[in-house]
């Protein structure tokens, strides 16, 4: 009787003792930036149907669950995924079927790499991208004349690295019909002595789009999947693309719904008559993979094509002001019929003419209209009077690395005293109370790193300017990276659902190779992400 009465005893012991609760990922030995609202560090974290279930400590989380996996991190840090608030993800993929320009130091190297492009991947119309004659020597506009000897028959269109100039050659000008006398508003067609260079900015260019040949559906397919492999590797779990046609946005849609394609995608709806119609009658459109609430409209140019729009001249150019893309009439309009829907209006801006010009449209469409969160993209020159707009629940969205590439020639662009109101992130940041950080990739690199350095050190990766540029405009570590997770999270509509690392959002998150948060400043340029998770699966 005794020896049962001990069996019974010891079971009821054991039963007693509670049953861990299931997870499918833990997360154990962390350092972990939650990105919380306090910026709280954590040990560990567990995933269950896609989402953070729990966050905490070490011991805690592994007296609590058992996981189908179990990952000991070793001390590793880890950070929410990194959101890009501005890039051009459908056109990083199309670059990998063009030719390179990017680095070239000469037209001459431009030519060669064209030409051995040719060699290798024949073709009757060839596309490149990425040249840049603020690299060079010679730093002025190239002359077509080469590409003509060249290329006589095969039309050859080469899209500066801003993507807000063509230069072209005769056989492409004769296809779209460009002439000498040939008249397009809002940008400029380049002559020498009255002939046609081959260099055309901003609407020009649409007439040259008109004659590039379709793309098959299957390069399109690849081309985002191509893209997709580049951003995972940098450790981007969502990008914002600046501007998609709608058919565009549906297939990645339908990639996404066939789980051919894992990255998230915040979509910019380019500003057409046939998108505006469908998307602002249609709504929003969200999935957990998919968010289009927004319209992309551009203001001006580019400062280094000097298609930016000034309020006075370029000081290295004597009488030019740039140009408005969009009428300041019809950017008007445009906010009007977007603050009549529940749509989000994102617009390029680089000079201090637009940004007014934006910002007054902006006070006027959203007055007595609450957390609208409408974005300037770029926000780069901008008088010293107009800051004070950001008060009003704007939301500026830059990118560091233009400041870094820019710095060169960005006060031969704007002279002394106005280049002070340029790429001010601080300033815009203490305003706003906000900044979410991108790359504008392809025009810059997809390395959220290099953005990272670029926003807190203002350097480049050779440590020009010694001490920094503009230093006042610096941010600091914590803000760079709320910048590139919770904040453009919020910038999207998404702060409960990404941005950190909390209890219900979804579990995307980077393990890196090193400490962001503690490096030395010149280590951070050369970290990489190690692994990358979605919905807490591996997916680098």
């Amino acid at each position: 009787m005794k020896k049962l009465l001990l069996l019974v005893s010891v079971i009821a012991v054991f039963s007693c003792e509670p049953s861990k609760e299931k997870a499918d990922l833990l997360v154990l030995n962390a350092n972990i930036y939650t990105v919380n609202d306090a910026f709280e560090m954590a040990e560990a974290f567990a995933v269950k149907n896609g989402r953070f279930v729990a966050v905490g400590s070490t011991s805690e989380l592994k007296d609590r669950y058992e996981a189908t996996e179990v990952i000991d991190a070793e001390g590793k840090t880890l950070i929410p995924g990194l959101i890009d608030a501005h890039c051009h993800f459908y056109g990083l993929g199309l670059n990998q079927l063009k030719v390179d320009l990017m680095g070239t130091k000469s037209y001459e190297e431009v030519l060669q790499r064209v030409k051995d492009f040719q060699t290798a991947n024949p073709s009757n119309f060839l596309q490149g991208r990425g040249w840049d004659q603020n690299d060079w020597e010679v730093k002025e506009f190239p002359i077509k004349e080469a590409l003509d000897k060249l290329f006589p028959d095969t039309p050859v269109v080469l899209e500066r690295v801003d993507g807000h100039a063509y230069l072209v050659n005769q056989k492409a000008l004769d296809l779209a019909g460009i002439t000498a006398a040939t008249k397009v508003s809002g940008g400029e067609i380049i002559k020498k002595q009255g002939k046609i260079t081959g260099v055309l900015v901003d609407n020009p260019m649409r007439m040259i789009d008109d004659i590039i040949p379709a793309l098959t559906k299957q390069m399109q397919i690849q081309a985002l999947k191509n893209a997709e492999e580049i951003c995972l590797d940098y450790g981007l779990t969502t990008v914002n693309d600046a501007g998609l046609m709608r058919s565009t946005i549906e297939l990645i849609d339908s990639l996404q719904q066939a789980k051919e394609l894992s990255i998230r995608v915040y979509a910019m709806v380019s500003n057409t008559p046939e998108n505006l119609d469908h998307y602002l009658n249609k709504g929003i459109v969200k999935t957990d993979q998919l968010n289009v609430r927004s319209v992309k409209v551009y203001g001006d140019g580019a400062l280094g094509s000097r298609g930016a729009a000034l309020r006075a001249p370029y000081s290295d150019q004597p009488g030019h002001f740039g140009a408005m893309v969009t009428p300041v009439a019809d950017i008007e309009a445009l906010a009007n019929r977007i603050a009549a829907s529940d749509y989000q209006m994102n617009t390029h801006a680089i000079g201090d003419s637009a940004n007014i010009v934006v910002m007054r449209a902006y006070k006027s469409a959203l007055k007595d209209k609450k957390d609208r969160r409408w974005k300037v993209e770029h926000a780069q020159v901008i008088s010293e009077e107009d800051f004070d707009y950001y008060e009003e629940g704007i939301i500026p969205s830059v990118q560091p690395t233009h400041a870094t590439s820019d710095m060169y020639w960005a006060e031969d662009r704007l002279g002394e005293t106005r280049v002070k109101g340029a790429y001010a992130f601080k300033t815009l940041l203490d305003k706003a109370g906000t900044v979410a950080l991108g790359t504008d990739f392809p025009v810059e690199q997809v390395s959220p790193f290099l953005t990272f350095y670029a926003a807190v050190a203002r350097m480049d990766i050779s440590g020009y300017p010694e001490g920094g540029f503009q230093m006042k405009d610096a941010l600091t570590r914590e803000e760079t990276l709320k910048g590139m997770t919770i904040w453009a999270a919020y910038s999207n509509f998404e702060e409960d659902e990404k941005g950190s690392i909390e209890t219900g959002k979804m579990a995307d998150f980077v393990i890196l190779s090193d400490d962001i948060m503690t490096v030395p400043m010149e280590a951070i340029p050369g970290l990489q992400a190690e692994h990358v998770y979605l919905n807490g699966e591996m997916k680098k």
